[in-house]
């Protein structure tokens, strides 16, 4: 029998699309459609070159891999990831690894944003590649009761 489940999913906190060109991304995703970029991020371990881009509190992560032979490879698929908030992100690895999920290697660790975030194995999650965001005070308080 499952137990309850020790968090709640919040709501959707970004989503990542990578490509071969970061510049390519941006044409669309800033210049035609023009969501704001706030920030960028990059990462030699994670092969990440990456714009930050927000709408209606939505983060919309362009993501390039610095060296496209390297793994990860953050241009495939090119919807590379979807990541929820949750209230609260060690309980929720603990439990989902209870029922048998697996994780990416790393565990919880600082995301590009700065929160505290952790990968489910696409394996586990239907071929889908989500991250888990540790949700912020204003984001928990804000969300509906569950």
């Amino acid at each position: 029998m499952t137990m309850a489940r020790p968090f709640r999913v919040l709501g959707v906190q970004q989503v990542a699309i990578g490509g071969p060109s970061k510049a390519a991304l941006r044409a669309l995703w800033v210049d035609l459609l023009g969501i704001p970029a706030t920030g960028t991020y990059r990462s030699e371990k994670e092969n990440v070159d990456e714009d930050i881009l927000s709408i209606a509190g939505v983060e919309i992560d362009l993501m390039q891999p610095i060296d496209p032979e390297a793994k990860p490879k953050v241009h495939e698929p090119r919807l590379n990831h979807l990541g929820l908030w949750v209230d609260d992100l060690p309980a929720a690895v603990a439990w989902l690894t209870e029922q048998g999920l697996q994780f990416t290697p790393g565990g919880i660790r600082k995301g590009a944003a700065g929160h505290d975030v952790c990968f489910l194995h696409p394996r586990s999650a239907e071929g889908v590649l989500i991250e888990l965001v540790q949700a912020p005070a204003d984001v928990i308080a804000a969300a509906p009761p569950g």
